[in-house]
């Protein structure tokens, strides 16, 4: 059992969820509520990361935080080192392919808000701000938690992004899902079959406790 890479592994995806939780919050309520000229290309662009292949899109972020691209160069001039196989690399290419996972579950819910209890949050004097935390966020509640749970347990099983750009570095961008690969290229069934195990039992904990979450909140509020 490889724990050096399951501990990167469930860094890099409780990273990634404390990253995308403010995101898709806003994001998702913006999508959800407002209409504007191209809403639909922006809605496509966040799905896009959930069409293409891995490997491409990977390609395509190795291209873009590249040494020579505006964002490498950045990096590197600001903090020494490039930013592609790196875990700070990894952090921002999971960030990003992970859009739609976190985005579109937090929209739904949103979405799902009756117009009028917004309406009565704002007769009711509420500013905004208070609105969206006393009324809106507890009944979007169950597309949050969708969104990061998605996220999660999509970040962990992560394979092509990571190949794509972190390469298989021990320690550093070496995670459990590119453990289990080595572990099969080099016929170690047994440690391959392990890890998988490993990794099946915290998603299907992961759901289960999502579910209970959801479940205990849906009763306070009925």
């Amino acid at each position: 059992m490889d724990w050096t890479a399951l501990s990167l592994s469930l860094k890099l995806a409780a990273w990634t969820v404390a990253i995308l939780l403010p995101v898709s919050m806003l994001m998702g309520r913006f999508l959800a509520y407002r209409s504007f000229a191209g809403k639909g290309l922006v809605e496509a662009l966040v799905m896009l990361p959930l069409v293409l292949p891995p490997t491409v899109f990977g390609f395509y972020l190795l291209v873009a935080f590249g040494r020579n691209s505006p964002i490498g160069a950045f990096w590197q001039a600001s903090f020494g080192h490039q930013l592609v196989f790196t875990f700070e690399g990894l952090v921002l290419a999971s960030v990003i392919f992970n859009l739609p996972f976190a985005i579109q579950p937090a929209q739904r819910g949103f979405e799902a808000i009756p117009v009028e209890v917004r309406e009565a949050a704002s007769c009711c004097g509420m500013s905004p701000l208070r609105s969206l935390y006393k009324v809106e966020l507890p009944l979007a509640w169950p597309g949050l938690m969708t969104a990061m749970v998605l996220t999660f347990a999509h970040t962990l099983g992560e394979f092509g992004i990571v190949l794509m750009v972190g390469g298989s570095i021990p320690g550093e961008t070496r995670t459990i899902a590119i453990a289990i690969y080595d572990r099969v290229q080099g016929f170690d069934d047994r440690s391959a079959a392990i890890m998988s195990a490993v990794l099946v039992a915290i998603s299907l904990v992961t759901i289960a406790l999502t579910y209970w979450l959801s479940a205990r909140v849906g009763r306070r509020l009925s």
